[in-house]
């Protein structure tokens, strides 16, 4: 990360100048955005631990007040585990172990003194929750069984970390567990899971994509794993949801039955879905531009901001800014007025770093037409009258949600692309998500993963993207199989 010293400049007491790399410089612009718009401090001494800033905690409270209401609407119930994981019962799942093995961080002293049994820190809850589930569910009465929790996870992450995209600490892991009758009722709900899901970043102005994972790269321990994606502005895809269909593996492990209407112990299903603070990732790359973030209004942490446009000590234009401001703020919207003593100049620039969605600016001429200017963070400024100015901003509040999703919908499909050889899958995954049939079978799968330098995202759910024929490019078969490759974070 830059000394971003080199690119401030201090102009008057509190008033700051700074221009982000251009988008186009991804990476740069990422990290020096998450500094500069104070969402995550980086300086932390543990490799892949980072700090919420207040601000960005803001922004994370409101996108997780989305997902909350979601699963709290479809008949979740939130609850919490501990973090430590006795290594016996971590171990129980041999599958679901080893595809955590190498990540795993160990507590083995309390104090001074060893411990008798070795604590796992949770790099994900399924042995933290089953033991609990086998002492809960008893009935076919009792099913289904919905709970989530938000907690944080570790993970000794060993690649290249960086921050809410690939860390050693998620800090806002949000996982649902769920317990069902029947594999078919399983199934149904990571359908489910996938939809809320969809919803949820559609609240985001985020638009995703749903695909069933090749079997070497589902969960450990599951039957099969659905993932949601989305298209990072550098070509890459990047993750940032799962859903997974258990069957009864984790339930033989932790004999976890139900007694049906015959009287008969029965293996229940399982499924388990999680998003991270990736879903915050995807909302700042997604959107933001070479002045900043860019935020829906929904999760915008100031959604209004008012500047006075002063020439001198203007009261009028003060008190004018205080009606207004009381105004909005009792129709229930966040709202703030910048009376520092910066440059307008300035303060625009300060909150189109931070995302704010509308400006108002009142100035004396506004006050003599009994008006403000109102200006977009997409673009666009008009004057309204003050007396219609709550409607007029929810609607600028609908326009830019509607403007997002629209703008970033039409980039990623433009990015997609149905390819009928591996030379041309590996020139367009440079860029974005290639179309290629598929014969189904693992070793073709993981050869075109060799050849092209790419993952198989997997077969997607969208019957559009899905459509098509051809031969597999690895052994020829004739296929109606569709998958998606992408290069991956």
């Amino acid at each position: 990360m830059k000394d971003i010293s080199h690119s401030t400049n201090r102009k008057k007491s509190g008033e700051i100048s700074r221009t982000l790399p251009p988008k186009s410089d991804f990476s740069e612009w990422y990290n020096e955005l998450l500094q500069t718009a104070s969402i995550m401090d980086v300086r932390y001494p543990v490799k892949g631990l980072y700090v919420w800033n207040p601000f960005g905690f803001s922004i994370r409270s409101k996108v997780y007040s989305i997902i909350r209401e979601l699963l709290d609407s479809t008949g979740h119930i939130e609850a919490q585990f501990p973090l430590l994981i006795p290594e016996h019962e971590f171990m129980k799942e041999a599958e679901h172990i080893k595809g955590f093995e190498d990540e795993v961080y160990w507590v083995t002293h309390g104090g001074t003194d060893m411990l008798d049994v070795k604590l796992a820190l949770r790099p994900t809850s399924e042995t933290a929750i089953y033991p609990m589930y086998k002492l809960w569910v008893r009935s076919h009465s009792d099913l289904p069984l919905l709970i989530y929790q938000i907690v944080n996870t570790f993970r000794y992450e060993t690649k290249h970390t960086r921050p809410l995209i690939r860390l050693r600490e998620i800090t806002s892991f949000k996982e649902a567990h769920t317990v069902h009758a029947t594999w078919d009722d399983a199934a149904d709900q990571v359908k489910k899971a996938t939809h809320i899901y969809q919803e949820f970043y559609s609240r985001l102005a985020v638009p995703t994509i749903v695909s069933k994972r090749p079997d070497w790269d589902k969960f450990p321990g599951a039957d099969y794993t659905m993932a949601v994606d989305v298209l990072m502005p550098d070509g890459k895809t990047l993750q940032v949801g799962t859903a997974h269909h258990l069957g009864d593996n984790f339930a033989q492990t932790f004999e976890i039955k139900y007694e049906n209407e015959e009287g008969e112990q029965i293996l229940a299903q399982q499924t388990c879905y999680g998003v991270s603070e990736r879903c915050i990732a995807a909302l700042i790359s997604i959107h933001g531009d070479n002045n900043g973030l860019v935020l829906p209004p929904e999760v915008a942490p100031t959604q209004v901001v008012i500047i006075p446009i002063l020439f001198g000590s203007d009261k009028e234009v003060l008190m004018a800014c205080n009606n207004v401001k009381d105004i909005i703020q009792h129709s229930g919207l966040r709202v703030t007025i910048d009376d520092s003593d910066a440059r307008p100049g300035s303060k625009y620039f300060k909150w189109e770093l931070k995302g704010t969605p509308v400006r108002i600016e009142i100035g004396p001429r506004d006050l003599k037409n009994n008006s403000v200017v109102m200006v977009k963070r997409t673009g666009g400024k008009t004057n309204i009258p003050i007396d219609e100015i709550v409607p007029r901003i929810n609607k600028a509040f609908k326009e830019i949600h509607d403007n997002l999703f629209e703008t970033a919908a039409q980039l990623l499909h433009s990015r997609i692309r149905l390819c009928f050889d591996l030379d041309e899958v590996k020139d367009h995954v440079k860029t974005g998500i290639a179309r290629i049939p598929w014969c189904g079978e693992q070793a073709c799968g993981l050869e075109m993963e060799e050849i092209v330098g790419s993952g198989i995202l997997g077969t997607p759910e969208d019957p559009e993207l899905g459509k098509g024929n051809g031969t597999c490019p690895v052994c020829g078969k004739p296929t109606d199989i569709i998958v998606l490759m992408a290069r991956t974070y």
